[in-house]
């Protein structure tokens, strides 16, 4: 992979990688004096070291596929990436937006596409969800992809409006279950992981809640704020300014630490949920078998750059906050996501619309 055969040109004879044969013209002698030249050849090929398949990685222009329609968080956050790894690498890694079934069509392009680092895909948390959100999907994320590097994370944010009578997550709970079917919340749309993390909460403590979905975050947010949507489980940046401004109140975040721009509010492991953890994420993948060596490059280039300040200033700004980690340290996360929540949207029966 990534490695051309030695190809040896001399007058009578002719030797590609593992081919070799005599013009029929020539006599059968040539063709013997010369054979170990083809053979030295073919073995320095197999003496050359993986590592150098990468050396000249990028000599040309390398797609990154955004499986979403342009102009979204998640479109501007690869192309903050791309931007940098053209930067870095001196080839330019440019943005193709595929939108189209919930990231599936774009997903389903990118597995089908040569393993050979010049197409990479900027995966959300659908790879992981959508095969049981939807049935089917053109691609298999274990077998069809090879992780490169987390990039980002946003946790839910859970909020409520002001007139609702609960100060914390616990008042919450009590709050629904002395009140049967009286409470909904809002999420940015069905299959979204803020929907899942609802879902998960209304299933592991059994409350009767009713989910009302939206086909964007912002709308979810303007539904909450307006006292349409009691409950909202949504992405941290649409809701913080209006926290701030006392329009909502935030009851818990699902993330793993607080929220540096809410830092009393606690995550629901401290307010006593710690089942209720979870993220919208998003992170680059390569086809499979994609040369290791490339897939490292990526990977250390796609670190450097997540841990430049201006990439932090800017990911926050869009609700994100930046990880980078190794290949298997993302496959984890992959692979975990995906059985979590097919456990959720099975016992929900989730449906994608």
């Amino acid at each position: 992979m990534g490695a051309s055969m030695p190809q040896v040109n001399v007058p009578g004879f002719h030797c590609v990688g593992r081919l070799a044969y005599a013009d029929p013209c020539k006599r059968r002698g040539r063709l013997m004096k010369l054979a170990p030249v083809c053979l030295a050849a073919f073995l320095a090929t197999l003496a050359t070291p993986p590592a150098a398949w990468a050396q000249s990685y990028p000599d040309r222009p390398v797609r990154m596929i955004v499986p979403y329609a342009a102009g979204g968080p998640t479109d501007i956050s690869g192309r903050i990436i791309a931007t940098k790894l053209s930067e870095q690498l001196g080839k330019q890694f440019y943005v193709e937006n595929l939108p189209g079934g919930g990231g599936n069509a774009g997903t389903g392009r990118a597995a089908q596409s040569a393993p050979d680092g010049y197409t990479i895909l900027f995966a959300g948390s659908p790879l992981s969800i959508n095969p049981t959100l939807y049935g089917k999907v053109p691609y298999d994320y274990e077998k069809d992809f090879d992780a490169v590097s987390l990039a980002v994370t946003s946790p839910a944010l859970v909020t409520v409006h002001p007139s609702v009578p609960a100060q914390s997550v616990k008042e919450l709970v009590d709050l629904i279950n002395a009140n049967p079917g009286k409470y909904s919340y809002a999420s940015p749309g069905i299959g979204t992981p803020p929907h899942l993390l609802g879902e998960l909460f209304r299933l592991s403590l059994k409350l009767d809640l009713v989910h009302v979905p939206f086909n964007s975050g912002g709308l979810a947010t303007g539904s909450t704020v307006g006292g349409h949507t009691p409950i909202l489980f949504g992405a941290s940046a649409p809701a913080v300014p209006h926290v701030k401004d006392g329009k909502l109140r935030a009851l818990g975040f699902t993330g793993k630490a607080r929220l540096p721009a809410l830092p009393d509010v606690p995550t629901m492991a401290e307010a006593g949920y710690p089942a209720i953890e979870g993220a919208t994420w998003f992170g680059v993948v390569a086809p499979a078998g994609t040369p290791k060596d490339i897939v490292a490059l990526l990977n250390r280039e796609m670190v450097k750059a997540l841990a430049l300040p201006d990439v932090k200033e800017r990911m926050a700004g869009l609700g994100f906050a930046t990880v980078g980690n190794t290949p298997e340290e993302f496959a984890v996360v992959i692979r975990s996501d995906g059985a979590k929540w097919a456990k959720v949207i099975r016992e929900s029966g989730i449906k994608a619309q």
